[in-house]
């Protein structure tokens, strides 16, 4: 039974119904509310991850170095739907901070893997925490049934492509 969880946390604006503004033709359009339901999640994630100064995009990238062996940036890149410019500024900035480390492949000589550093492993860990609370909030809105659903659905748009 899914729990009651408060509509708007604090500091957020009201969606646009709660000031009284009727959705018109945007009511039925799926895109609409994907975009909606997308900036909620990002504001709440970006303030879980705010005192870690993450992105989603970086906890992403830490999060599958750390679940893969060896990673490429492109293996990374592919499983993100990221270009490579994109992911070489993003593993940049990610070593830059001491939080990774590319090095020699050890069943690849050519290839470059990716590691966690100490940091990096820490940090994740940390990371990992806040972003379970910050998913709590939202997956407590549906029961085990109906959340597996929605990932379904989810996942049918975006595998369509």
């Amino acid at each position: 039974m899914p729990r009651e969880i408060p509509a708007n946390l604090p500091g957020r604006p009201a969606p646009a119904e709660r000031r009284g503004l009727a959705l018109g033709r945007l009511e039925g359009i799926l895109g609409f509310h994907i975009r909606m339901a997308a900036a909620a999640i990002y504001r709440d994630f970006a303030a879980s991850l705010g005192p870690l100064e993450l992105t989603q995009k970086q906890f992403a990238v830490l999060d599958l170095i750390a679940g893969n062996s060896e990673p490429s940036q492109a293996d990374l890149g592919a499983a993100l739907g990221m270009d490579r410019a994109t992911m070489m500024a993003l593993v940049d900035r990610l070593e830059g901070r001491g939080l990774l480390q590319r090095r020699r492949s050890t069943t690849d000589r050519r290839r470059l893997a990716l590691a966690l550093t100490p940091a990096g492993a820490e940090l994740l860990t940390k990371a990992q925490t806040a972003v379970a609370t910050h998913e709590l909030r939202f997956t407590s809105r549906y029961d085990k049934a109906e959340l597996e659903q929605l990932i379904g659905a989810l996942r049918r748009l975006y595998r369509s492509e």
